[in-house]
């Protein structure tokens, strides 16, 4: 796992940020601990700093160079599959000087140009120069695991893993009102849109080549994967439900076992939940006394599943790790991970997960964990109400007619009533919704009326709802849960739950690795038919069935649920002057000029009264917003 970074430069004005690509590539340390090194060339600077996992020699450093001069790659990644292709590549002559993915990686472009990504089976982000000519070619991997971020203007495209390495190579800071739009609704910003104007993710899947004295013009992106659906010449799976359990457990190990090769120390997350502890299964047949790590809550018992996560480690016999956080353990590392965002991002489990990665790393250097499921196979609440919307019509009758009864207790997330209260709630605001708006509405936490109302932001409605059903686009026409957990899988999943682990993992220089994602296992999880994965008794049907007899029997008889940070505990508490007195204070609200002074002294008041009502989410979100305004653009 690395960092990389680059600038190509369309003319001589270009070239003039040649020099800031250092500073770019040290904004990136904490991705690779282990080394840097830069290549530059006429039109080019690139960038690279490496976490070495495999091949920890020297000799595997980047930029890495081929024999003949003439290419040259910065890697961000694993390929897992890369020694069956070195050892077909040796089968025709080729040689290696390390035992590294990265030269396989290498030399598979050299002979295969583009088509090389139909090959790597594992999640990467990067870049090669053709010295002979003078050609840039980046890619990002199918699922948008590893994240790439570019810029360009008619001078230059810079790219990097993170955006503030684009900072530091001193792009322009302009901030992109409907991505702050997006933000306040959903607390993270979709992709391929970013906080700046002009400033890209390369989509998941896509990749870039073009020459740099064709200029902005001539770069363009190219779609090189997709994930398969139902329709037309892709025909769902033909075989019998005992068949698909067969297959999924099949691909599934395939994957696992693929995703343990390392030459450096590997563990696992075990939350206690279905999803890890199938991971951790499999993991342990192909490896003795797996390292394994969870966390659990002191001051929250509602949430802490560590005595589950303990029956799966004594199970499996692994080397299990519990870190036993309170909440001012948290609470302490807010700051460092607020600082370590580029770009506003509100998903308060992100501390949990940074706390998760920081005590992993002082035993492991890997990690394996079980994202993914939920938004494949149907894990969430949210899928579950679909399907007691579309399957229960007498339910939605009921929950529609006591929805307004209930308001009169509404609170906060601090007990289960009161998340289950929450939860009614927003079914009854979706179900008298279209597909795609109830899919947006349950996916945000505030809506046009209550943005347009906090906002001083001017822009065309046109422009918002051409952008909204351009995000929607993936949908379709919602009728079936595939539908839905297919949208998961291009919002959700990339843009708010792989972007959180990565960008914590990555903030303790661990590399987390997602067996779920293997693009085999995800073709077939989406080559099955809606009743695999739900019906009236089981959400995420097939993986809980396939798997139920390897697992111990009490993961399978409790309600899922995720882990809520305390945050309304704080906003009152710790975080109550940076409140009133800095971020949200009249006199910076009124400086900054994006919000309306009136609807944010009715926020706080909201805040600190008897009954703040669903207001944790919409604060987090605007306390992250400000923070990161204030580094980057006060």
């Amino acid at each position: 796992m690395c960092g990389i970074t680059g600038i190509v430069a369309f003319n001589d004005s270009g070239k003039k940020y040649f020099d800031k690509i250092e500073a770019a590539n040290n904004c990136l340390a904490k991705r690779g601990p282990d080394s840097d090194g830069f290549y530059r060339a006429a039109n080019v600077a690139l960038g690279h700093r490496r976490l070495s996992i495999i091949d920890i020699s020297n000799a595997a450093n980047q930029p890495m160079t081929d024999a003949s001069g003439r290419f040259t790659i910065i890697f961000n990644g694993e390929f897992f599959n890369f020694q069956e292709h070195r050892n077909t590549l040796i089968q025709h002559g080729e040689t290696f000087k390390t035992q590294s993915d990265t030269e396989v990686l290498l030399k598979l472009y050299i002979l295969e140009g583009p088509d090389c990504l139909q090959k790597i089976n594992g999640f990467f982000a990067f870049a090669v120069h053709d010295n002979l000519e003078d050609t840039i070619f980046i890619a990002r991997d199918r699922m948008g695991i590893k994240p790439l971020f570019y810029y360009s203007d008619n001078d230059k495209l810079i790219f990097g893993s993170e955006l503030k390495a684009l900072m530091a190579a001193g792009i322009p800071r302009i901030p992109d009102k409907l991505s702050i739009v997006n933000y306040l609704q959903l607390n993270y910003i979709p992709g391929p849109w970013t906080i700046f104007e002009n400033v890209t993710k390369l989509k998941p899947g896509h990749y870039l080549k073009f020459h740099p004295l064709d200029g902005k013009k001539g770069v363009v992106e190219k779609q090189y994967y997709e994930i398969p659906r139902q329709a037309g010449n892709l025909p769902g799976f033909k075989g019998s439900y005992s068949e698909a359990q067969d297959k999924l457990r099949e691909l599934l190990e395939a994957s696992v076992k693929r995703r343990l090769i390392s030459d450096v120390p590997l563990g696992a997350f075990l939350s206690g939940g279905i999803d890890s502890s199938v991971i951790v299964a499999l993991a342990s047949k192909h490896t003795s006394h797996l390292n394994t790590f969870s966390i659990g809550y002191k001051d929250e018992p509602m949430y802490d599943e560590t005595k589950y996560a303990q029956l799966v480690a004594d199970k499996f016999k692994t080397n299990h790790t519990v870190f036993s956080l309170s909440n001012d353990d948290l609470f302490s590392n807010l700051y460092s991970v607020l600082d370590y965002l580029d770009e506003p991002f509100a998903d308060s489990s992100a501390l949990a997960v940074n706390i998760l990665s920081m005590h992993t790393r002082k035993h492991v250097t890997v990690s394996l964990s079980g994202d993914g499921a939920d938004e494949m196979f149907a894990g969430y609440n949210k899928h579950r109400a679909e399907w007691l919307l579309r399957n229960r019509k007498l339910f939605r009758t009921t929950v529609s007619a006591v929805s307004p009864m209930l308001r009169l207790f509404e609170g906060a997330r601090s007990s289960p009533l009161a998340n289950k209260i929450r939860q009614i709630h927003r079914f009854a605001d979706g179900a008298s919704l279209s597909n795609a708006d109830r899919y947006w509405r349950w996916c945000g936490f505030s809506d046009e009326q209550e943005i347009n109302a906090l906002t001083k932001l001017s822009y065309e409605t046109g422009d918002y709802f051409r952008r909204k059903n351009e995000i929607l686009k993936p949908l379709g026409s919602g009728n079936s849960l595939n539908d839905l957990l297919y949208m998961d899988m291009h919002m959700v999943l990339t843009n708010d739950m792989l972007v959180k682990v990565d960008m914590m993992s990555m903030a303790n220089s661990l590399e987390v690795r997602v067996p779920f994602l293997d693009y085999e296992v995800v073709n077939f999880a989406f080559s099955l038919p809606d009743e695999y994965k739900m019906d009236k008794l089981n959400s995420k049907k097939i993986l809980r069935e396939t798997f139920r007899n390897d697992l111990p029997p009490e993961l399978f008889n409790r309600p899922k649920h995720g882990f809520e940070v305390p945050l309304l505990k704080w906003f009152r508490t710790g975080l109550k002057s940076l409140i009133n007195d800095d971020l949200l204070s009249d006199g910076f609200i009124d400086r900054q000029g994006l919000f309306n002074l009136d609807e944010i002294r009715n926020l706080r008041k909201r805040l600190f009264s008897s009954n703040p009502g669903e207001i944790e989410a919409r604060m987090w979100g605007l306390i992250v917003f400000q923070y990161w305004w204030k580094k980057y653009m006060d």
